[in-house]
C-alpha cells in the first residue's frame, strides 16, 4: 500500500476494491500473515524493569502466533464458545497479548481497566458474560491480583494468574498459572476459527456522559480495518520499532499502537508492567530508544510534556516520529517538542467505538496546527449541523464551518452490547461522535470542542456524572458540578464545585477526604474541591458548566503563576476563543523576557490558549 501524504492518495486507493487492498479482515489473520512472512523477527520486546542492564524478554512472531494458538485452545477447553467472554485484567505484556488475541479466536475478550473499583469491574464481568478472568499475578510493582480477588468475591468466576518472573512475591496457590496452562496446550489450533469480519470478538468499556461505562462491541473486521490502514499514515514496514506504553484495555494500546504494528511485522517495545507511569523508564527513555533502535514514539500530549523534561542524552537519529492522541494537542507543545528533539509530531483522533482510529496526520505530510489528520480509507467523516438536540445527518457543514463530527465505515462498531445505549450515538449507520469541529478544504479534520462533558485524564475517559453522584451523596452537599481543570502532565483533571446545605460548615479538604474513597475509580478522584455560595445557572435552571471550566482555568493558572513568579501580582481572566479555552494573564510588573519564556514553556503543555501581558 502506498504511503499517504494527502486526501488525494486516500481517494486514489479507494478506486480499488476493499477486499483487494485489505485481504485479511481479522486481527488473527493479520498476525498470522505477518508471522508467516517474518517468523523470526521480534514482535514484542518486554522490559522487565527500568534498568538498562536488565536483559529484555524478546518474543518472535513465530512464538507470538504459537502462544495465541495455545491460548485459544485453552479457552475452548475451558468452555469458552463464540458468544462467551474472557475478562482480561493485565497490563501490556506478552502473556496479555496471547490472552487478548487468543480469546478473540475462541470467543470474545473483555479487557478491563484494573484501576476501576472492584465492584465496578465485577459489573463489567456480569454485563459481558465473562466465564473466566485472566489477571496479572502477585508482584511488587503492580498490584492487580488483590483487585482480581475482590472482583471474584463480587462475581464468582474462575481465576487464572499470569506469573511474573522475578517478582519476589509467591504466586497464589489457589489459582492456576497461565504459563503452565498454556504449556499443556498444543501449538496448532484444535478447532477451525470463524474469521468472518462481522463476528463480534471484543467488548471494550468506555466512559459516557451518564451512567456506568458502556461496552462497545468490536468485530474482527472493524479492528482489522484500523490496524491495516494505519501503517500507510505512519509510513512503517517490518523494520519499524515503536515504544508502546499504553495498556491493552485501551484501544490505543491494543490497536492504534498495537495491532497496527503487528499487522506489518514491526516491533513493539513494552516498557515494564507500569508502562509510561514507570518514572525510572521515563528518565532513561532516550537511552532505551537508542538501545532498541526505536523509530516511532506512541504518545499522548502529557507524555510529550513529560519527555520535554528529560534531557536527550542518547543518539536518537533513528526516531522518525512521535504520534499523539487521546486528548487535544496544544500547538505550542508540539512546536517545543519538535524544536527540543528534532522529532516530528503528528496527531491522531480516535474513539473506542471504531477500534481507536478516526483520522491520522500522515508522517510524510505536514503537521497542521489544530488538525487531527485525514480520515481512514473507505470511511466517511463529516461535520453536520446540530439542531434541536440532534445531528442532521442528511446535511453537511461547509469547509471551515463548525458542526458535530459524524463518521461511518468498515471500522465502525455495530454498537453497544446494551442496545438501549445506542440512541443518539449510533444512528442510521453513523456514529455521532459528540465532538465539535470542522473539515478544512484539504479534508483535514479539526476538533474544536466536545459536545459532551467527558474529562480526559491522560487518555482515560472520566464520567463527571459518576463523580458528581459521589459528592451529592454526602449529607453536607446541596449542589455539585464536576468539570475539567487543565494540567500539564495529565491533560485534564476533574475538579469539583459545590454549594453546601444551609447550616453546614465543612472545609474543601475535609469534604474531599470524606468523599474520595467512594468515587467510582481512582483516576476520577478530583484534584480539588471549590466551595461556592452559588453555582452559575442557565435561564432554565441548569448548571452552566462553561463558566465553571473558565473558573477552573483561572484557579489553575493563578496557582501555577504563583510558583513561577512569586510575589508578582497576577490577574487572570478565562473564557473561550474560537471554541477553545483561552485566558489572558496580566502580570503587574515590568516586562521580563526570561520570566515570559519560563512561564510560556510551563503553560505550553496545557490545552489553554494563553495571552501574557505585563503591566507595571
Amino acid at each position: 500500500m502506498k504511503t499517504f501524504t494527502s486526501l488525494t492518495d486516500i481517494e486514489a486507493l479507494e478506486q480499488r476494491p476493499l477486499d483487494e487492498v485489505a485481504p485479511h479482515r481479522s486481527p488473527y489473520a493479520l498476525i498470522r500473515a505477518a508471522a508467516h512472512r517474518h517468523p523470526e523477527r521480534e514482535a514484542l520486546t518486554f522490559l522487565p524493569d527500568a534498568g538498562l542492564d536488565t536483559p529484555p524478554r524478546r518474543v518472535s512472531y513465530r512464538e507470538l502466533l504459537a502462544s495465541i494458538h495455545r491460548a485459544a485452545n485453552l479457552f475452548r477447553a475451558m468452555g469458552i464458545g463464540p458468544d462467551d467472554a474472557v475478562a482480561l485484567l493485565a497490563p501490556n505484556l506478552p502473556e496479555a497479548h496471547a490472552a487478548l488475541w487468543g480469546a478473540q479466536l475462541s470467543g470474545r475478550v473483555c479487557p478491563i481497566n484494573y484501576l476501576l473499583q472492584p465492584d465496578h469491574i465485577a459489573a463489567l464481568l456480569r454485563a459481558s458474560g465473562a466465564k473466566v478472568l485472566v489477571a496479572l499475578g502477585s508482584n511488587a510493582e503492580l498490584d492487580v491480583w488483590s483487585v482480581a480477588l475482590q472482583v471474584a468475591a463480587h462475581c464468582p468466576v474462575p481465576l487464572v494468574q499470569i506469573g511474573v518472573t522475578g517478582s519476589g512475591v509467591a504466586p497464589d496457590p489457589d489459582a492456576p498459572m497461565w504459563q503452565a496452562l498454556l504449556a499443556a496446550q498444543p501449538e496448532a489450533l484444535t478447532f477451525e476459527p470463524d474469521l468472518h469480519p462481522d463476528r463480534v470478538v471484543a467488548l471494550f468499556h468506555t466512559g459516557g456522559t451518564t451512567g456506568a461505562p458502556k461496552l462497545a462491541q468490536h468485530t474482527q473486521g472493524n479492528e482489522a480495518h484500523t490496524a491495516w490502514m494505519a501503517h500507510a499514515f505512519y509510513d512503517i514496514d517490518e523494520t519499524a520499532v515503536e515504544v508502546n506504553g499504553f495498556p491493552l484495555f485501551h484501544v490505543a494500546g491494543a490497536f492504534v499502537y498495537g495491532l497496527a504494528w503487528l499487522a506489518v511485522g514491526a516491533r513493539q517495545v513494552l516498557p515494564t508492567l507500569t508502562g509510561m507511569r514507570n518514572t525510572g523508564f521515563v528518565q532513561r527513555y532516550w537511552r532505551f530508544c537508542e538501545r532498541e533502535g526505536v523509530s516511532h514514539l506512541a504518545c499522548v500530549p502529557t507524555v510529550l510534556a513529560s519527555l520535554m523534561a528529560v534531557p536527550v542524552d542518547a543518539d536518537i537519529i533513528h526516531v522518525r516520529a512521535a504520534y499523539t492522541g487521546g486528548s487535544p494537542l496544544p500547538g505550542e507543545l508540539a512546536q517545543r517538542f519538535e524544536a527540543a528533539t528534532g522529532i516530528p509530531v503528528r496527531n491522531i483522533l480516535g474513539m473506542t467505538e471504531c477500534a481507536g482510529l478516526v483520522s491520522i496526520e500522515p508522517l510524510l505530510g505536514p503537521r497542521t496546527p489544530g488538525s487531527t489528520g485525514l480520515r481512514l480509507p473507505y470511511t466517511d467523516v463529516h461535520a453536520v449541523p446540530w439542531r434541536d438536540g440532534a445531528a442532521r445527518l442528511d446535511e453537511r457543514c461547509t469547509p471551515g464551518e463548525t458542526g458535530v463530527l459524524v463518521l461511518r465505515g468498515p471500522h465502525v462498531s455495530p454498537g453497544y452490547l446494551d442496545v438501549a445505549r445506542n440512541t443518539g450515538m449510533f444512528e442510521a449507520g453513523w456514529i455521532v461522535s459528540g465532538d465539535l469541529g470542522h473539515l478544512d478544504e484539504a479534508g483535514r479534520i479539526h476538533v474544536t470542542g466536545r459536545a459532551k462533558d467527558v474529562i480526559i485524564r491522560g487518555s482515560h475517559n472520566i464520567d463527571p456524572a459518576l463523580v458528581e453522584d459521589a459528592f451529592l451523596a454526602h449529607p453536607a452537599v446541596a449542589l455539585c458540578a464536576v468539570v475539567a481543570e487543565p494540567d500539564a502532565y495529565a491533560g485534564e483533571l476533574p475538579v469539583v464545585f459545590v454549594t453546601l446545605k444551609p447550616g453546614t460548615d465543612l472545609s474543601p479538604e475535609a469534604l474531599l477526604a470524606a468523599v474520595a474513597p467512594t468515587v467510582y475509580e481512582r483516576p476520577a478522584c478530583p484534584k480539588r474541591v471549590v466551595v461556592m455560595d452559588a453555582l452559575p445557572m442557565t435561564a432554565i435552571g441548569k448548571v452552566f458548566k462553561p463558566a465553571l471550566r473558565w473558573r477552573a482555568v483561572e484557579i489553575k493558572l493563578l496557582e501555577s503563576l504563583a510558583q513561577w513568579a512569586p510575589g508578582v501580582p497576577v490577574e487572570v481572566q478565562a473564557g473561550e476563543q474560537d471554541g477553545r479555552l483561552a485566558a489572558t494573564v496580566t502580570l503587574r510588573c515590568a516586562p521580563d523576557a526570561g520570566l515570559q519564556e519560563r512561564m510560556m514553556q510551563g503553560l505550553a503543555a496545557m490545552a489553554v490558549q494563553v495571552t501574557l501581558r505585563f503591566s507595571p
